[in-house]
């Protein structure tokens, strides 16, 4: 009776013992956080605070229950060691799996793309909506030289630096890390062919990229630009000044005007590329790569000016001479004031 009673109080135990083990193991591993959407994104910025991480998650999680959670989480040093960042929750989990996703900092990267962009405060804005950065931390950085004349850039041509494209960022990155970043894009973008077609034509990479700003702006049609590339390459050849319309607008600050009028030509600036010779400060915008590629490709001709046809194809005629130009520029002209455009 003594050895029954024995085996049956053994027994008790070890059926004591495997449901101990069983609501541990489901309170660890269990499934006790959902999602109210399929992918539930959370967001932890820099220097928050243990309890203000547990605030974010009791918002934006559904927790069975928040004090084992928190209980889980100080058991396996989360409080000291919390990484901000971004994190996208797309299916349920365990308390402990929560805990070692944030833990590990292994955020879900953001897609930042952008293509034109004319001014640094435009490329902030753009930006600053993506990452931690806000867009006045970013033009603030940029804004100060300092921080990388040391790479050969000024705060008139740092809007060189950025090639139009889509790029992954941690959510979590600074001014300084997306500046960082796109230097690092830069040095790719421009690699030892680009280089060499850059000197060939007898220009540096920031020439190359006002030039290709200018272009982008000018040109409507992508098979027209390395004609016209071509027509600004000999005009600085020639010592001619570049008389580039876009670099007005850019001068004036004011992006909507549609018809470049004789008093705006007086406009004293740097960027009048009608008043002063060679090449502006910088860009007049966000260089893409199709305008750089324009340039480094350049056709060569012996063409010195263009002129948009009156068909409004956003097509040009090619002169060699003034007054072969003169001519279709009138024809353009009678055409902007047939159809009312003044300004």
């Amino acid at each position: 009776m003594k050895k029954k009673a024995l085996l049956i109080f053994l027994s008790g135990i070890g059926i004591f013992i495997l449901i101990v083990i069983a609501i541990l193991w489901k309170t660890y591993f269990g499934i006790n956080i959902k999602t109210e959407t399929k992918n539930q994104t959370i967001y932890i910025p820099t220097g928050s605070s243990y309890e203000q991480v547990m605030d974010t998650l009791e918002s934006n999680l559904i927790i069975k229950n928040v004090k084992i959670l928190d209980w889980i989480a100080k058991k396996n040093n989360y409080p000291d060691l919390i990484k901000p960042g971004r994190y996208v929750i797309s299916k349920s989990l365990s308390y402990i799996g929560l805990v070692n996703l944030l833990k590990s900092g292994h955020q879900t990267p953001v897609k930042v793309t952008f293509s034109y962009i004319r001014t640094l405060n435009q490329l902030a804005g753009r930006i600053g909506k993506k990452i931690e950065a806000d867009s006045t931390q970013i033009i603030n950085f940029l804004s100060d030289d300092s921080n990388y004349i040391s790479d050969g850039f000024r705060k008139e041509n740092i809007i060189a630096l950025f090639i139009p494209n889509t790029y992954e960022f941690y959510w979590n990155t600074d001014a300084k890390g997306f500046y960082t970043r796109m230097l690092k894009e830069y040095k790719v973008f421009w690699n030892d062919q680009r280089q060499v077609k850059a000197k060939e034509k007898g220009l540096d990479q920031k020439e190359v990229s006002i030039l290709a700003s200018i272009i982008d702006d000018e040109v409507a049609k992508r098979d027209e630009k390395p004609r016209i590339a071509g027509v600004y390459l000999n005009r600085l050849k020639m010592g001619i000044p570049l008389q580039a319309c876009p670099t007005i607008k850019f001068a004036m600050n004011d992006f909507t005007i549609t018809r470049i009028l004789h008093k705006y030509l007086e406009i004293d600036s740097p960027y009048n590329t009608y008043k002063y010779n060679g090449f502006p400060p910088g860009p007049i915008g966000c260089p893409s790569v199709e305008g750089i590629d324009a340039v480094l490709n350049a056709e060569e001709h012996d063409y010195l000016f263009f002129a948009a046809k009156a068909d409004f194809s956003g097509y040009h005629n090619f002169s060699r001479t003034l007054s072969e130009h003169n001519h279709y520029a009138a024809i353009y002209q009678r055409e902007l004031n047939k159809r009312k455009i003044f300004k």
